[in-house]
């Protein structure tokens, strides 16, 4: 009987927690059916392998970034990092300084140092994110195009770089190293310390300090790994996307972090969704594709851009909505469940 109301009380965890991922697959399923209605192109096959390389590399910075969400805080500058790791490797490459092999563990390099950089701001001199992370954006955006002092970086196409890390064929080998990258990214966050103390952090940092946990350890891995998530995705930018322009990159980041939200993890930190960090970027993808598409074929006059940002800020606020809701409903319930005192008659108090 015991063991019935344990596999009772998973499961209804469970489906608690995959709630928000069931709404947003069948969101996404809906506006697919959607946009292949208005437009059946929307699912050729070079749009469809369009969408995934447009999908790897903001969905490995979202990875790496629900990390520090996770611990309650943010990372803003995972957008131009990931430019300036590719725009600095690529420098390197042509120069002839370095073999195009070479670039793969320089940008991850980068990446991983100004991670480490944003994490030491915020967990040692206690610097909001905010502000720590808004620094090290504009500082890497302006450095990066300093040392590079040209405005375009040339990657080669029609190589092995971009048939492994791109298209293969007509392949979208992209999401295959997503997979494997959530995959990873899950054992850590679900499987390792690393992960439950990231999450236990988010949840309440003083009471995790105060349980003997090193809080500021931690966090400085949290943003170490979306540094090294930025490096990764960078490879990933510059096989798919030859030329990559200097100084840019501001504002990927509001994409992979709205992805992240709307798959599923708190904005106050302690809950994360890996896989519906994919989810969240993949729908946002569709919704770009999608749009651009629809609006193409009717010759509309409104920016495709404009119209992603206006329903992407609406799904973002409702996705967060539930998040509030959510755990104020939880909050709720933890009060209305706990024990009430037995009272007890004068003779027992004696």
């Amino acid at each position: 009987m015991e063991n019935k109301k344990s596999f009772g009380k998973k499961f209804s965890d469970f489906m608690a927690k995959g709630k928000q991922n069931f709404i947003i697959i069948f969101a996404l399923i809906v506006l697919v059916l959607i946009f292949t209605a208005l437009n059946p192109n929307f699912l050729n096959k070079f749009n469809v392998v369009s969408m995934a390389q447009s999908l790897a590399p903001y969905a490995i910075m979202a990875l790496g970034v629900t990390f520090v969400i996770a611990t309650g805080g943010i990372d803003l500058s995972i957008g131009t990092t990931c430019i300036a790791s590719a725009v600095i490797a690529g420098k390197l490459y042509m120069d002839g300084v370095v073999p195009l092999g070479a670039t793969i563990p320089i940008m991850i390099a980068i990446g991983g140092v100004i991670g480490l950089i944003n994490g030491l701001l915020v967990a040692k001199l206690k610097i909001p994110a905010f502000i720590a992370t808004l620094g090290t954006m504009m500082f890497g955006r302006g450095l990066s195009a300093i040392i590079v002092s040209i405005p375009n970086i040339f990657f080669p196409s029609g190589t092995w770089y971009n048939k492994v890390f791109s298209n293969y064929n007509g392949i979208p080998v992209g999401l295959l190293w997503v997979l494997l990258f959530a995959l990873i990214c899950m054992y850590l966050m679900y499987k390792c310390k690393i992960g439950r103390y990231i999450l236990s952090i988010g949840s309440n940092e003083e009471a995790t300090r105060l349980s003997g946990i090193n809080t500021d350890k931690y966090k400085i891995i949290a943003y170490t790994i979306a540094g090294i998530s930025t490096g990764i995705a960078a490879i990933f930018w510059s096989a798919s996307f030859p030329t990559v322009a200097a100084a840019t990159g501001n504002g990927y980041e509001l994409d992979a972090i709205a992805g992240v939200y709307i798959g599923g993890t708190s904005a106050a930190g302690g809950v994360a969704s890996i896989a519906g960090s994919v989810i969240g970027n993949l729908m946002l993808v569709v919704i770009r594709s999608g749009l651009n598409m629809v609006l193409a074929k009717f010759n509309l006059n409104v920016n495709s851009t404009y119209a992603t940002y206006v329903l992407t800020g609406i799904i973002v606020v409702v996705a967060v909505l539930m998040d509030v809701i959510k755990n104020k409903n939880a909050a709720k319930i933890k009060v209305e469940k706990q024990p009430k005192k037995k009272k007890t008659s004068p003779q027992q108090e004696k």
